[in-house]
């Protein structure tokens, strides 16, 4: 059972969480109208044994509108360089999907994005609603590894090639 506890406002967490860096990923999802997907940062392991991870979506979210039936999903994660192809899947009222995006259909329908650091495909495991958002943890089915470098990061409200990464040594030596 759950009390229900006074907790901070919303803009003072944003703050307090502002500092603290996030992987950035995209989601996607074949849906009836089409591929849907949306960028997130609330990626998370949860199991390697099962191998399960997480994401949590707005239900306010017009992504999460058309996707919140499909059973599965793909999660991308971004490299250093994917700046360009987070902030479209950031972007409201534009066909993600559209040119520039390269993409292409994965196993089991999802469609997945080209050049990515990682794809996984997962099946709906267990939801959960938390607050104002639908926690979602899925099975990963599939796993390919891209490119080796580094990440992406969400982190003081922008985005960054992940410490350490090549893409942020700059011209140092590499």
């Amino acid at each position: 059972m759950t009390t229900a506890v006074p907790t901070v406002a919303a803009a003072e967490l944003r703050t307090a969480l502002r500092g603290h860096a996030s992987g950035v990923a995209v989601l996607t999802a074949a849906t009836p109208s089409g591929p849907a997907g949306v960028t997130i940062t609330s990626f998370t392991s949860v199991s390697a044994e099962p191998a399960l991870v997480s994401f949590a979506l707005a239900e306010t979210s017009s992504t999460w509108a058309r996707v919140k039936d499909c059973e599965r999903f793909g999660i991308q994660l971004l490299g250093a360089g994917q700046r360009e192809v987070a902030e479209r899947f950031a972007a409201t009222g534009v066909d993600r999907f559209a040119p520039p995006t390269r993409w292409h259909t994965g196993p089991h329908g999802v469609p997945l994005l080209d050049d990515c650091a990682a794809w996984l495909v997962g099946t709906r495991h267990h939801q959960l609603t938390l607050g104002d958002h639908e926690l979602i943890v899925c099975a990963v089915e599939h796993v390919r590894v891209g490119s080796p470098g580094g990440g992406l990061v969400h982190l003081h409200g922008s985005l960054h090639a992940a410490p350490g990464s090549p893409e942020s040594l700059g011209s140092r030596e590499r």
